[in-house]
């Protein structure tokens, strides 16, 4: 029984794959065990799945047709997965060669039922980083959650078996912000998410995934506060306007109406200004950038929001 299980959810996912296999390949604990879940690609992600388990029989390919990222994840961690512990990847991110190692230290010392750590994101190359997440101190709580998830993604999240287990896996009808609700029922459930100070993940920002379907995105967070309620807590106009600005954040480096970003920054002020604008370095630029926006080149607006 390995001591991680990976979990790689896939869907034409071609071009990222073989990058993301490669960091995991890197790893400096070697005890692992990574299942490449195809959910029912057209390009050659299942071949290059099939190579990969030719090439090192600790990657597992096998196929979850069109049941969506939650389900696949769901398939492979809780159906096939026997480490002790299951951190997940998507098949376009990148892990730091000793994610899984700083993971099992800070496992063992704290404690925790979930751990995560810090995140850079790059648009083109890997090694010019647009910004790196912030990791708070202390366990991570449902209000933190629902203000601005300091997890950001699920490449970013390794929690024990057992657990994940007891919570039944992931939501499979929930599309966008899945592992936001499966962040709020872990905390509610009194299990313990903890961050460390340490940079593990390199997170793609796609302007044409699904980060960047933002009705996706406010239909899933819908979700996520209604799983919050079942445990006494909801939004307040901080943590309202700390999504809000997320959001601003990310209209201003798609390709949508500019008048959104400065839409959602009115809409975050009104509720909240001091928490939309701070810290400064993230509000008063989303704020200003919303209302030059109409004025910035699309490629500018992209390169300063990429988070």
């Amino acid at each position: 029984m390995p001591e991680f299980s990976i979990v790689i959810p896939a869907f034409n996912a071609a071009k990222t794959l073989p990058q993301t296999l490669d960091s995991i390949r890197r790893q400096t604990v070697t005890d692992w065990q990574a299942w490449i879940v195809d959910d029912g690609s057209t390009d050659q992600t299942a071949e290059i799945a099939q190579r990969a388990q030719q090439a090192d029989p600790r990657f597992k390919a096998c196929v979850n047709t069109g049941k969506g990222p939650s389900d696949a994840r769901n398939y492979g961690a809780l159906t096939l997965a026997t480490g002790t512990f299951i951190a997940f990847c998507d098949a376009d991110d990148l892990w730091l060669p000793n994610k899984l190692e700083n993971v099992a230290t800070a496992l063992a010392t704290t404690h925790a039922d979930a751990m995560f750590g810090q995140i850079g994101f790059f648009q083109n190359s890997p090694t010019e980083l647009s910004t790196v997440s912030t990791v708070p101190t202390g366990p991570v709580t449902i209000p933190m959650l629902l203000g601005e998830n300091p997890v950001c993604t699920t490449s970013n999240l390794t929690i024990r078996r057992s657990v994940l287990q007891s919570l039944k896996g992931f939501d499979p009808q929930v599309i966008h912000n899945e592992d936001l609700e499966l962040l709020i029922r872990l905390v509610g459930h009194g299990f313990t998410l903890q961050g460390v100070n340490q940079r593990h993940v390199l997170y793609r920002t796609n302007v044409g995934g699904l980060s960047s379907d933002l009705r996706a995105m406010e239909m899933g967070r819908q979700r996520a506060v209604a799983t919050a309620a079942r445990f006494g807590f909801a939004p307040n106009a901080a943590a309202e306007a700390v999504h809000l600005r997320y959001l601003a954040r990310r209209a201003l480096r798609l390709n949508v109406e500019p008048k959104l970003a400065l839409r959602l920054t009115h809409q975050g002020l009104s509720l909240d200004a001091h928490a939309f604008l701070s810290p400064p370095r993230r509000g008063l630029a989303t704020a200003a950038a919303a209302l030059l926006a109409p004025l910035l080149p699309t490629a500018l607006r992209r390169a300063l929001f990429a988070q």
